[in-house]
């Protein structure tokens, strides 16, 4: 059997008038489709647990709003919703999808997490290899040994000493920092080597 949280109570009680039979009636639904759903508040307001987040539901003065935690695996749309849940701002019972829906989409939710389907990753996006300012490349040609190292560090350290010599505002500075950076990566040093191990 699931477990109601008796602070979800009182959060419905003390949340807006219009907003009461929403959030009531979403909780009941929660239960009806899932009957292990466990009650919780997080961030300050009532979440459904099963196997993990499965769904929330929030009161705001103007508006409440419902959403799954893994709404764009559960929705044909994908769920784009942002901060207001798959269903948008809430004003009245009837700006929920029927029942039946409903109940379904909750179901579903929960198997989800039941069978514990990996999550999707977010595609992003590789950053380009840094790109030396022509008097560093210069440098790192004139000595072998760092030009091999600093082509076989991988691109953030590459992107770090690339960073540390472009933000130089002088140009006695910049050549002072291709003289040093030079000097480590010949050595194998990566550009914060001396809080390694810290």
């Amino acid at each position: 059997m699931g477990i109601r949280d008796p602070r979800v109570d009182a959060y419905i009680g003390k949340s807006p008038e219009f907003s009461r039979p929403i959030l009531a009636h979403l909780r009941e639904v929660v239960h009806a489709a899932c009957p292990q759903v466990e009650e919780d508040i997080k961030w300050g307001a009532p979440h459904f647990m099963h196997h993990g987040m499965m769904a929330s539901m929030a009161a705001f003065k103007a508006h409440a709003c419902f959403g799954f935690w893994r709404g764009k695996e559960l929705l044909p749309d994908g769920g784009e919703a942002g901060a207001m849940g798959q269903f948008g701002k809430l004003l009245s019972v009837r700006d929920l999808p029927p029942n039946k829906q409903l109940v379904a989409l909750v179901k579903r939710a929960a198997a989800l997490n039941e069978s514990d389907a990996p999550k999707p990753k977010r595609a992003v996006a590789a950053k380009p290899a840094p790109k030396p300012s022509p008097q560093f490349a210069a440098a790192l040609k004139a000595n072998r040994r760092a030009a091999a190292v600093f082509a076989a560090f991988p691109p953030g350290q590459q992107r770090e000493y690339v960073a540390w010599i472009d933000e130089a505002r002088r140009e006695e500075t910049r050549a002072r920092r291709i003289e040093q950076a030079v000097e480590w990566i010949a050595e194998g040093k990566k550009r914060n080597w001396k809080y390694e191990g810290c």
